[in-house]
């Protein structure tokens, strides 16, 4: 029979209730947006198809889903069995084992337990999104979403299934436990020295820094690894013309090797770069905007570095209207961009605040205030980022300080971390201890009349270690 006549006679075979299983199981390689439109199994086939995970010649991964959905009498027409597909599953499993056991789960939840685990995260999922008529997978995606259920984060599934069924807990236990022995098949066995052997893997692993950090490490293996947006203004032309109390404000010089810096340094880091330049307050969100509306499904991080003028908790647009921090950075909640939910944002802001001055020589200035050659660029530590997981604010200072901007040279903080960023990230070493080191380094500059000394913060909601490993 023809290839395509058996797909469509399984399809044919497969009711409502399967379709959402073996959607589910596919949520690794069809996003959740695309599988909005997919109704019947004729149409997740096709996509399948598209994508080369269904080949007339190749039908392994198709055979383990049906396997994993129990429906071995549609095995029958692919010409094999449950126990053909159980020796495949021992040597090349397909389907995501992460996926097979919440699937597994959602078998084992009885009805009567549902209302149950509905009320149990109703501290962390509003109420409004946990329905009736919600089934368990349908509370898994929910939960993926809102950035408290991943691979390497069960945290709160055990804990509410702790209370629901012992049983349920135990089958978490033991995915987790087999994860970690996977992981260490790949170890030399003639190596003796453990930390020797966890460094080597922290300077050579593609996705997680070593095998005690899997579960504590955000994933970051894909390429590119998410797009890094970089808005650069220099040209505050606009802002003198329109408003009178900026007539002061000056063009950034210097910004330019900044923004030159970043985009090297994040094209090595396997991100996709997008530099704009001189953006008013306005485009400045619409610009966020676009990028929170863009698919970040096969990506696995964000990353926006903003350079201009600012004031406390604001950077300005050319026009010298606000744009507060805590707005730009909210744009990438869960709620407002699921496909980035559980995964980091990372925002580099360099701003100048404007109002606290010490004199030099060979430093430019990035205060509205006329000084003949000092560089200010400061930020506020209000709260700018939003209350919830996964970002990472890096600031130019602590509250109430100045940082320092070189015209030629580019400012001390983004010249230090670009710096490091470089040395240490092939090295296997993780961002929030990269920007220690860039603390350090920038606390010991001092500017040409000994005077201004400056010390970067970082804030953050990272859940796990985050590396971004070249190899």
């Amino acid at each position: 029979m023809d290839f395509h006549a058996v797909l469509f006679n399984i399809a044919e075979e497969i009711d409502s209730r399967d379709l959402a299983s073996l959607k589910f199981l596919c949520l690794d390689h069809i996003p959740l947006k695309k599988q909005e439109f997919i109704k019947e199994a004729v149409q997740l086939f096709r996509i399948l198809e598209e994508k080369g995970l269904l080949e007339e010649d190749n039908l392994s991964f198709l055979k383990e889903l049906l396997y994993h959905i129990k429906r071995m009498d549609l095995l029958n027409p692919l010409n094999t069995n449950k126990e053909e597909v159980e020796r495949q599953i021992r040597t090349n499993v397909q389907v995501s084992s992460y996926r097979v056991l919440l699937f597994n789960l959602s078998e084992d939840v009885a009805n009567f337990e549902l209302k149950s685990i509905k009320f149990l995260l109703s501290h962390k999922i509003p109420k409004c999104k946990l329905e009736d008529n919600m089934t368990m997978i349908d509370i898994f995606i929910e939960m993926e979403k809102r950035g408290i259920l991943g691979e390497g984060n069960l945290y709160d599934l055990k804990a509410v299934c702790d209370v629901i069924d012992k049983n349920l807990v135990k089958k978490i236990t033991d995915y987790e436990s087999s994860r970690v022995e996977r992981s260490t098949e790949r170890i030399p066995v003639e190596m003796q020295d453990v930390e020797e052997m966890m460094n080597d893997l922290q300077a050579t692993s593609g996705d997680f820094p070593g095998v005690k950090d899997q579960d504590k490490a955000y994933k970051m293996s894909s390429r590119p690894r998410g797009y890094c947006l970089i808005i650069n203004n220099f040209d505050f032309q606009k802002a003198r013309k329109e408003r009178p109390e900026h007539e002061n404000i000056r063009d950034r010089k210097g910004t330019d090797k900044d923004a030159e810096a970043l985009k090297n340094t994040f094209k090595e880091l396997h991100f996709e770069i997008v530099l704009l330049e001189d953006r008013t307050a306005k485009q400045i969100h619409e610009d966020l905007k676009n990028f929170r509306d863009k698919n970040h499904e096969g990506k696995d991080c964000f990353v926006c570095c903003l350079l201009s003028h600012g004031d406390r908790g604001t950077v300005y647009g050319t026009d010298g209207q606000e744009v507060a921090i805590r707005d730009l950075t909210s744009y990438f909640c869960s709620s407002k961009c699921p496909s980035l939910a559980g995964k980091p944002k990372v925002f580099f802001i360099q701003a100048c605040q404007g109002k606290t001055f010490q004199s030099g020589i060979t430093l430019d200035t990035d205060s509205e205030q006329q000084r003949e050659s000092l560089g200010i660029d400061a930020l506020l530590q209000s709260e700018c980022i939003p209350d919830e997981a996964d970002f990472l604010l890096g600031m130019a200072t602590v509250e109430n300080h100045i940082s320092y901007r070189h015209p030629k040279e580019g400012t001390w903080y983004i010249q230090s971390l670009c710096k490091n960023l470089k040395e240490k990230c092939p090295r296997g070493v993780a961002i929030l201890d990269i920007l220690t080191e860039v603390n350090s380094e920038v606390s010991q500059k001092i500017d040409p009349n000994n005077k201004g000394k400056q010390m970067p913060q970082p804030k953050y909601t990272l859940r796990k270690k985050l590396f971004f490993p070249i190899n």
